[in-house]
C-alpha cells in the first residue's frame, strides 16, 4: 500500500533528476534559439552556397529522428575519437534537432514582416545588417513568439530521451528507482505529476507573453494617426 512516507523517500531522488531535466532543455532551449536564428536568416540568404547548405541542414536533421540523432551522437562519434558526456551529448542532440525546427519558425516570421518595412529600411540608408538588426528581426520575434516559446515545453519533454544515453535525468531517475522497488505504477504516476507541474506553468506563461503583445498590437492599430501638417507644425516649432 502505497503512503506518504513512501512518497518522501521517493521524491528527492526524483526531484534531483527533474532539476537536471530542467537544466538540460533551459541550455538546449537557448543555444537552439540563437542557432535557429542564424540558421533561419542563412535560409534566405542571397548567397546561394549558403542558402542550400542551410536548407539540407534543416531537412536533414527534421528528417532524421531525435532517438536516432543522441544514439549518434554518444555512441557512434566516440568511435571517431569525439567523445561526450551524456549531458553535453543530450544539449548537442536536442539543440541540434530544435534548431532545424526553430529555423523554419524564425525563416517563416521574417517573410511574414510587411515589405513596407524593409522599403522604409533603405529609405534611411540602413545597411541590410542594420535593417535585419533593427527592423526586421524585432518586428518578426513578435510574430513568432507563441511557437517559439512553444518549443521550450516540447523541448522539455522530449529531453526523457535524453535517459536512453545514461544522463541521470528525471526519467531516468524514475527507472531507476521504478526497477530496483518495483513500484512502477506509484513512480510513473509521480513522474506524470511532475512533467505536468513543471511544464504547464511554462506553456501559460507563453500564452500570457503572446496575449500581451497581441494587446499592444492592437492598441497601436486602434491608436488615431496624427495630421501631417500638425506634425510638420510640431517639427517647425521644435526649431
Amino acid at each position: 500500500m502505497f503512503s506518504f512516507h513512501d512518497l518522501g523517500s521517493l521524491l528527492p531522488p526524483l526531484l534531483q533528476g527533474a532539476w537536471v531535466t530542467v537544466t538540460v532543455s533551459l541550455v538546449s532551449y537557448l543555444i537552439a534559439l540563437v542557432s535557429g536564428l542564424a540558421i533561419g536568416l542563412a535560409r534566405i540568404s542571397k548567397v546561394w552556397p549558403v542558402r542550400m547548405a542551410a536548407a539540407a541542414y534543416v531537412q536533414f536533421i527534421r528528417g532524421t529522428p531525435l532517438l536516432l540523432q543522441l544514439f549518434f551522437i554518444y555512441y557512434v562519434l566516440p568511435y571517431a575519437g569525439i567523445v561526450f558526456s551524456p549531458f553535453e551529448a543530450g544539449v548537442i542532440g536536442l539543440s541540434i534537432n530544435y534548431s532545424a525546427y526553430m529555423a523554419e519558425v524564425f525563416r517563416s516570421g521574417i517573410a511574414a514582416v510587411p515589405r513596407g518595412q524593409s522599403e522604409a529600411g533603405m529609405s534611411l540608408a540602413l545597411s541590410h545588417f542594420q535593417m535585419m538588426l533593427f527592423v526586421i528581426i524585432p518586428q518578426a520575434l513578435r510574430i513568432v513568439v507563441l511557437p517559439i516559446g512553444n518549443f521550450f515545453v516540447s523541448i522539455f519533454k522530449d529531453s526523457a530521451l535524453v535517459s536512453v544515453i545514461t544522463m541521470k535525468d528525471l526519467m531516468f531517475s524514475g527507472e531507476m528507482l521504478a526497477s530496483s522497488t518495483f513500484r512502477h505504477f506509484e513512480i510513473f504516476s509521480i513522474l506524470a505529476v511532475i512533467y505536468f507541474l513543471l511544464s504547464y506553468p511554462a506553456a501559460k506563461l507563453v500564452e500570457w507573453i503572446e496575449k500581451r503583445l497581441n494587446g499592444e498590437r492592437r492598441f497601436v492599430a486602434r491608436k488615431p494617426a496624427r495630421d501631417p501638417a500638425l506634425l510638420s507644425q510640431e517639427a517647425g516649432n521644435s526649431f
